[in-house]
């Protein structure tokens, strides 16, 4: 007979098992997006039917935790919804235009190469060193990146690059949001502020959408559209945000990022399910190799 699980391993279980969850869902977003450009709507109009949908839960979630907070400092005010922007809605817009021209896999595995640009840019803008273990990840999981890619643009022609490189800059800016924001994550909290930055964000893709198409038009989506945008504001957004901020509680940031190496393969996985997307010996293997890098990268000395 097995004795019970410590409370510590249980923890631990259940902190896997959030991060995991958080990941998976979150790389279904790729999947999601893939099936409403079938629809026949473009990334604006995905972008904001998104945002409006999860405002009101990071809204309520915001309003829940303002008077728990530290009082906000005055700076605080322009550089939260600025952190927002770039974090959250140019890095979103950057990458579901992206989406409308590669594959889930390769997108997934761009944006999985979020860490690694910390690095380099810590490099830049603090002078941080990069050891020699860091360096070898990062050359493995770009030479991953490199397979991947050019298997696609051996087959999909020239919007692969365009489409390459505008989630590039999504990663990119993300990982200078990751960068910015550490200050003020011990200070304000990850669930305020994140509360707050996806409000911002929310807000600037309701703009967008304004300036671009006339606002009523939102509403006037097929029924079909608004189901997926559900399943993309909930399943893909708001409901990782919190598994993963959950995981991170109970194993640490780094435990956590290694159990989201699963995204990578489920994307894969479900672009070949339900998109019809192949997934040839040069993927996996690329793929295998962008999961490798990013695990030597967060895994403890």
């Amino acid at each position: 007979m097995k004795s019970p699980a410590s409370p510590h391993r249980q923890l631990y279980l259940q902190g896997l098992a959030l991060a995991g969850i958080g990941a998976v869902l979150f790389s279904g977003k790729a999947v999601v997006a893939k099936l409403l450009y079938r629809e026949g709507i473009d990334a604006y109009t995905l972008i904001a039917l998104r945002m409006l949908l999860s405002l009101p839960v990071f809204a309520l979630m915001a309003a829940l935790h303002w008077h728990r907070a530290p009082a906000l400092q005055r700076a605080d005010l322009w550089r939260i919804p600025l952190l927002g922007l770039l974090g959250y809605y140019l890095s979103s817009t950057l990458d579901f235009l992206g989406l409308e021209r590669i594959s889930v896999g390769l997108e997934r595995l761009i944006l999985f190469l979020t860490p690694s640009f910390v690095i380099l840019l810590g490099v830049l803008r603090y002078g941080r060193r990069v050891e020699a273990r860091q360096w070898q990840s990062l050359l493995i999981a770009y030479a991953g990146i490199v397979l991947v890619f050019w298997h696609d643009a051996r087959f999909g022609g020239p919007d692969i690059v365009f489409g390459a490189s505008l989630v590039l800059a999504a990663t990119l800016s993300y990982a200078v949001y990751l960068l910015f924001s550490a200050e003020l994550l011990s200070r304000v909290g990850t669930l305020l502020l994140t509360s707050l930055a996806m409000c911002a964000s929310s807000i600037a893709a309701l703009l967008q959408y304004a300036a671009l198409r006339p606002f009523a038009s939102l509403f006037t989506q097929s029924a079909a559209v608004w189901k997926l945008s559900l399943l993309n504001a909930m399943a893909c957004t708001v409901l990782p945000v919190f598994f993963t901020m959950m995981a991170v509680a109970r194993i640490g940031p780094d435990r956590a990022s290694q159990a989201s190496m699963i995204g990578p393969v489920s994307t894969l996985a479900l672009g070949w399910w339900l998109l019809g997307e192949s997934a040839s010996l040069l993927q996996l293997a690329g793929a295998a190799l962008v999961m490798a890098g990013m695990y030597r990268l967060t895994r403890r000395r």
